[in-house]
């Protein structure tokens, strides 16, 4: 019945935001009053001022900190915990598990309720509760009616204090993992974002590193139970609840389901591992002999969220980049080399991004279209821009950045993520004023600063000999990537 209730409830909400959009169409497409604009036509509303839902923050005895925040729109309440882990701090040897860790914690059942169990009480509420551990991060979440929440809360709390890890359960995640190990030649996309991240961290980074058979084997029960209690205490925790609840009686339910979690007063956060550029510069290659077209990767090492020139570099993404930007409009609008074609400055919280260009073109188009690129690389650092590609790039950016904020979850989900991060409560109002104040002459005086021309790297994943005129004609040194996944079974001969 519940189940029925909530589905109702989504299927309403889809049907109401259909007929206001279908209403809404029909006025803009009335014969005689729609006409098509170009890019350059369109008008962006003024962006307002970005308003926050309330919410609370406070920190328990433990050192577990809480945000809250109601929202009564739907009887629904959803809830994230973040954790201070990630796969960056996995030993090498054991590449592959953190995720395990993370996966199991769920999968595994806890020491009250074995999976079955678990999942079972789960499903009767249309409740759900999932784990994982990411590159950078640790997370936990649950959904569930605002009437059972008090029920799920419990499972979502034991799950985070009390996992079993069942052996079966780990077993069976090895398995998944080592068919992905298998299969992970098989997308030429996912081969060029896999391998150029290795060229731009080093193969042995944590931040490019992947499982190997061999890695995954070497991963006990006993080494997900010690990786957990490096870093599961309630004072290495960010705990945030959104949704359909009295703040009031919600603390109470937190205090009387994390309160007694004891912390742990020697825990220091490990240290972040070093990153510099692994290789500045160069060409590589992974031939894929069946392919008709090239993915093509272009960059170089960035930098954080945290660089005063981050909302300026932002504004320089909106002129190179997307609907409307400078490399769709010369590389495929004008020249026609590609139908995807990006580049734009990635930044990460706490560690180096990346500046990456690229996107997927005809064998024989590969070199012009590398060539192209460059081009419109160098002319951002050597031409000014022009007011409209400004004014155009800064609306679309603060557009976009709204977005973020378009619910209380998405809201507060960004709110506890400056604070995982350590970033100042202001950092989103000091983005967006920074972004409006971006002059013509900010935006070329970044590229110039954070575009290097002669530590860019290269990526080609293509066909060979389909490649004309071939890769020599970019530089006289091409190197090989092999991707043979080690300790893959030899086939067996047949009879």
């Amino acid at each position: 019945m519940k189940r029925l209730l909530y589905s109702l409830l989504v299927c309403l909400a889809f049907v109401l935001v259909n007929l206001d959009f279908s209403s809404a169409m029909a006025q803009q497409v009335t014969p005689g009053k729609y006409t098509p604009k170009h890019y350059t036509d369109l008008e962006f509303k003024p962006v307002g001022e970005i308003k926050l839902p309330e919410y609370e923050r406070y920190e328990l005895e433990n050192g577990m900190i809480v945000y809250l925040m109601e929202n009564h729109e739907l009887p629904l309440v959803n809830g994230r915990a973040l954790i201070h882990t990630g796969s960056r701090f996995e030993p090498a040897s054991e590449i592959g598990l953190a995720q395990l860790t993370g996966g199991v914690m769920r999968t595994g059942g806890t020491l009250k309720h074995p999976p079955d169990k678990l999942n079972q009480m789960l499903e009767q509420r249309a409740a759900s509760v999932e784990t994982s551990i990411g590159d950078t991060s640790g997370g936990a979440a649950f959904e569930a009616l605002s009437e059972d929440v008090d029920t799920v809360f419990g499972l979502f709390a034991e799950v985070l204090q009390q996992p079993a890890f069942a052996k079966n359960q780990l077993e069976l995640a090895k398995t998944q993992s080592k068919g992905g190990i298998a299969r992970r030649n098989d997308d030429p996309s996912e081969i060029a974002r896999r391998e150029f991240k290795k060229l731009i961290y080093g193969e042995n980074s944590p931040y490019a590193r992947i499982p190997e058979y061999s890695s995954l084997n070497n991963i006990t029960r006993q080494d997900l139970v010690k990786f957990y209690q490096q870093y599961y205490y309630p004072n290495n925790m960010i705990l945030g609840i959104e949704g359909d609840f009295d703040s009031a009686k919600m603390k109470a339910l937190i205090e009387k389901t994390f309160g007694n979690w004891k912390a742990n007063p020697n825990f220091k956060k490990p240290a972040l591992p070093e990153v510099s550029q692994a290789k500045t510069g160069g060409v590589f290659f992974v031939n894929q002999p069946q392919l008709t077209q090239s993915n093509v990767l272009i960059g170089h090492i960035g930098d954080k969220f945290a660089s005063p020139d981050y909302p300026k570099l932002d504004v320089m993404n909106g002129v190179l980049n997307g609907f409307g930007g400078r490399l769709f409009n010369e590389v495929r609008s004008r020249q026609g080399l590609a139908y995807s074609v990006y580049g734009y400055w990635s930044p990460r919280f706490d560690y180096p991004g990346m500046f990456i260009s690229g996107g997927q073109t005809r064998s024989d188009a590969t070199v012009q279209f590398v060539k192209a690129i460059e081009e419109e690389i160098k002319q951002i650092q050597t031409q000014p821009i022009t007011a409209q590609e400004l004014a155009f790039a800064k609306e679309s950016t603060l557009n976009s950045f709204v977005f973020n904020f378009q619910d209380p979850a998405q809201t507060l989900s960004r709110l506890m993520r400056y604070e995982y991060y350590g970033y100042p409560k202001d950092f989103l109002f000091t983005y967006q004023k920074q972004v409006e104040n971006t002059t013509v002459e900010d935006v070329q005086r970044v590229a110039k600063e954070n575009l290097q021309m002669d530590k860019l790297v290269f990526l080609v994943v293509g066909n060979q000999t389909a490649i004309n005129p071939p890769l020599t004609k970019l530089a006289s040194q091409v190197t090989p990537i092999d991707i043979t996944i080690p300790g893959t079974p030899k086939p067996q001969a047949s009879n």
